[in-house]
């Protein structure tokens, strides 16, 4: 009879309605976005008095510039305060969805309106994720950002300096964001319990924070997500309890901030194998615990010690490259979880070994004459004569054969001419290369 049904909800008409309609769906995150810079929390280097993204926006004179920093620090937040705070005109792309055609159209609509009669100031084009850009997208931002058509902020949790291209960077300075400390946590979740329409509707009891902010791991993000999470699995009239044991039984995890194929990946490897090198087999352990933990794969670790046993241990204990390589056969034999263990050992075996770089450096200093000097012609006495064309050209003549002498050894020149007197190897202190050393002196002579 002209009767809604009565799964219809009723219109919303006004603006207000709708409005509030939105945003009691909005996670908390989303809800609580800081709009001007007395809002957000932490870079204070960055954006507190005197710092430079604040001289910029204050003065209104954004030049091009990335946030680079892990996800939940507030590279978006910060753009968009820009946005909200300038007179500029504001495009934003997202590097998952755009491509160079979508580059090429918002270039061309700042282009058209900075030449308009009523034009403010220069347009700024954001990007999210713009380490995800190729190589033809990011070329494609050249050109309108060095005549300066637009202002680049780009945002990235990746290197920009693996993953931008360098004309593009040598175009944008790259600022730094750091994941927020507990003073940051502290006063974000204090924000949350405070101003949010729906946690000030409840009583939230905050008995401990520990395991709050070592599951939000300086995410402002995954804080508020996890304050939403709470909220919406207390039952109405109840309190939010917030403790170490609440948290991390709602949570059910221990999540690791861990990015297989991100920065944390590099920083982390990299970390455990200067705490190889450094002789820290605790640290070394640590930090496989990590990479373990985070869901690394075994064999690339395996892999990273193989090169550690040659580069940092080298000769001072050749056993540590088979030590490296039977456990790089046994990862792949095993697997995971038992591959933790050859792992540990490994790990434990290579910062205890005595180090030395001498062959690796002998390579490179060796790698580097080669590329200064070209190729020289090898001695004639060492070239090899299976012809007799070649025999009657001296090929091989005079050479002398090590086994016919004492020891194994006669003295006799294995190098072109014109670097006859130079050295590359030089053995370093430790009891294995002590012994090689006195053995070279004993052949060649002591070398100063």
């Amino acid at each position: 009879m002209g009767t809604a049904p009565l799964s219809t909800p009723a219109p919303l008409n006004s603006k207000f309605k709708i409005q509030h309609y939105q945003m009691s769906y909005a996670p908390l995150a989303e809800r609580l976005r800081p709009r001007n810079l007395d809002e957000y929390i932490g870079q204070k280097h960055l954006v507190g008095p005197g710092g430079i993204i604040r001289r910029m926006i204050e003065t209104g004179n954004v030049a091009s510039f990335i946030l680079w920093g892990p996800p939940g620090v507030g590279k978006t937040t910060l753009a968009k305060i820009i946005a909200n705070t300038t007179d500029s005109s504001f495009y934003t792309l997202s590097a998952v969805t755009s491509g160079v055609k979508e580059v090429r159209e918002v270039i061309d609509k700042a282009r058209a309106e900075a030449s308009g009669m009523f034009a403010k100031g220069r347009p700024i084009l954001f990007i999210d994720e713009i380490h995800r850009f190729s190589k033809s997208q990011q070329d494609s931002l050249l050109g309108a950002v060095e005549n300066g058509t637009v202002t680049l902020i780009g945002a990235t949790t990746e290197n920009p300096s693996f993953e931008v291209i360098r004309p593009l960077l040598s175009r944008a300075q790259v600022y730094t964001l750091k994941p927020l400390d507990e003073a940051d946590l502290q006063t974000l979740l204090d924000r949350a319990i405070s101003s949010d329409s729906g946690l000030a509707q409840s009583t939230v009891r905050v008995e401990q924070t520990t395991a709050l902010f070592r599951y939000s791991g300086g995410d402002a993000r995954k804080l508020l997500n996890i304050l939403d999470l709470l909220y919406q699995s207390t039952p109405l009239g109840s309190d939010i309890v917030i403790n170490d044991k609440v948290i991390s039984e709602r949570l059910q995890e221990n999540p690791q901030a861990y990015d297989k194929g991100g920065e944390m990946h590099y920083d982390i490897i990299s970390a455990f194998i200067k705490s190889i090198r450094g002789s820290d087999p605790d640290a070394a352990v640590y930090w496989l615990a990590r990479m373990i933990a985070g869901g690394e794969d075994p064999e690339f670790i395996a892999r990273r010690m193989c090169i550690s046993a040659c580069e940092d241990i080298g000769l001072a204990n050749p056993n540590a490259m088979l030590i490296a390589d039977t456990t790089f056969n046994i990862i792949q034999k095993i697997g995971m979880p038992e591959g933790r263990i050859p792992l540990s050992e490994c790990a434990v075996y290579l910062a205890q070994s005595p180090k030395s770089n001498s062959a690796y450096l002998a390579i490179d200093a060796a790698l580097a004459e080669v590329e200064r000097s070209g190729n020289l012609p090898v001695p004639l006495h060492l070239r090899n004569a299976p012809t007799s064309l070649m025999k009657k050209l001296d090929y091989g003549k005079n050479y002398m054969y090590a086994h016919d002498y004492p020891g194994n050894f006669v003295v006799q020149q294995y190098r072109p001419d014109a670097i006859a007197g130079m050295t590359f190897w030089h053995p370093c202190s430790n009891p294995a290369e002590d012994v090689m050393r006195q053995r070279h002196e004993a052949r060649w002579g002591k070398k100063e």
